[in-house]
């Protein structure tokens, strides 16, 4: 009989690998629950709304940071103003010491909507740049980033970097 909270002890860490501390906070700081109001711009020029939920967590002996985005929220029930735009998806972010960067692994099996990315900060934002499962270019990055709250923006480019267009914006707060 398989025991679930050993796959959890074994994924789970209290925080990050000694030594290495200072590099891991670029996410380690977003370690904890948040609530986020988020928008999604069609190419029509509709946007939809609802609010949504993430978790980020130490895991793999501190080494990484695993996150859950859930839109909706667990708590909200069936939010129409989102239409058919809804996910369940987690991020691994992986540092990689010799490249002084993130490997970023985005999966929604909900939606079959997989990203791979590379990581870093630039100034005093994350910014994630990429693919996606299409080929196509991704820009994701975090803005505004203080203890309580931050904005993550979803932009994608089919000119291979050369014009972006704002995809997804979430304006996230921690969970009291």
């Amino acid at each position: 009989m398989f025991d679930q909270s050993s796959f959890a002890d074994a994924l789970h860490s209290p925080g990050p690998i000694e030594g290495l501390a200072e590099k891991l906070s670029l996410y380690g700081r977003f370690v904890g629950a948040w609530t986020f109001d988020a928008s999604r711009h069609l190419e029509d020029g509709t946007v939809l709304t609802g609010r949504g939920e993430v978790h980020f967590g130490w895991v793999l002996e501190g080494r990484a940071i695993q996150d859950v985005w859930i839109l909706p929220a667990r708590d909200t029930g069936s939010q129409p103003s989102l239409g058919k735009w809804t996910f369940y998806g987690t991020t691994l972010r992986v540092y990689d010491p010799g490249a002084d960067a993130w490997h970023i692994f985005w999966s929604d099996p909900r939606n079959q909507y997989f990203s791979r990315q590379l990581g870093r900060a630039e100034g005093d934002t994350i910014v994630q740049v990429g693919t996606d499962g299409t080929g196509s270019s991704v820009r994701w990055g975090f803005s505004r980033i203080t203890e309580n709250a931050f904005r993550w923006l979803g932009e994608r480019s089919h000119g291979n970097g050369a014009t972006w267009r704002l995809e997804v914006e979430f304006l996230a707060r921690r969970a009291v």
